[in-house]
């Protein structure tokens, strides 16, 4: 398994990259099996500590591009909200998968859905800064495939010092997505500099994604781990079907 905070080289075409901006990394232990069901097939909970991971993560994403498109400045930067899961495939691949991401350009979350059918939700959302952090929040856009749900977090940063230990790289040291698409599982691969996290605490949360997520009462609990980083500019290539077996 790669838990290196430096990622492996990309293989394959590049098919899109975008710059994630302000970056709040929320996170919960739970039980694996509370997750397990919710996996795409032929990947396992990953565990840490004996626990699996639900992750709230929300931040700026900006100038997106598809393939050698140049950025698409006009829908091509939002809020996104997502809520995330963490899982291992046969070949010990460690990787994120998405349950819900909320963003307020459709044209980026009918793309998404289209291209790599990503679960994206037209939402309003927006976030700003403050003395000492940031605050994020979302609405879904009432249309008959969501139900309204809303997101608010406030988030305060230590910039005086940064974390790099087992815990941090496992959270966020993910170098591909899993999605389940046309029946199979895809492996969509990606890279980006390693990350510069921040120790950080939440001031105020309301959640209702997670729920919607099909995970009530994660979010109900302080968190177990807080973390923020500046960001990252991110790229990911062409990646393949996963063996069931």
């Amino acid at each position: 398994m790669n838990d290196s905070r430096v990622a492996p080289p990309l293989s394959g075409r590049i098919v899109a990259a975008q710059e994630w901006r302000n970056v709040a990394f929320v996170h919960w232990r739970v039980d694996p099996a509370v997750v397990a069901p919710l996996l795409p097939s032929g990947i396992a909970p990953d565990v840490e500590g004996g626990s699996s991971w639900v992750g709230l993560i929300a931040f700026e994403l900006g100038d997106a591009r598809i393939g050698p498109l140049p950025p698409l400045h006009r829908w091509g930067s939002f809020t996104e909200v997502n809520v995330r899961l963490y899982g291992v495939d046969r070949d010990g691949r460690r990787g994120v998968i998405f349950r819900s991401l909320e963003a307020s350009s459709l044209p980026a979350v009918l793309a998404a859905r289209a291209m790599f059918s990503l679960p994206y939700v037209w939402a309003r959302t927006a976030q700003r800064p403050t003395t000492d952090g940031w605050e994020y929040a979302s609405r879904r856009v009432a249309v008959p495939s969501a139900s309204g749900a809303r997101f608010r977090l406030a988030v305060e940063a230590d910039s005086s010092t940064t974390v790099d230990d087992e815990l941090s790289r496992f959270l966020t040291a993910r170098w591909g997505l899993y999605q389940s698409r046309f029946g199979r599982t895809h492996w969509l691969p990606n890279t980006h500099e390693p990350w510069i996290l921040q120790p950080a605490r939440v001031t105020g949360l309301y959640d209702e994604l997670c729920a919607a997520a099909g995970l009530p009462d994660v979010s109900d609990r302080p968190p177990d781990s807080v973390l923020f980083s500046p960001g990252v500019t991110a790229s990911f290539a062409r990646g393949g079907i996963v063996r069931r077996s």
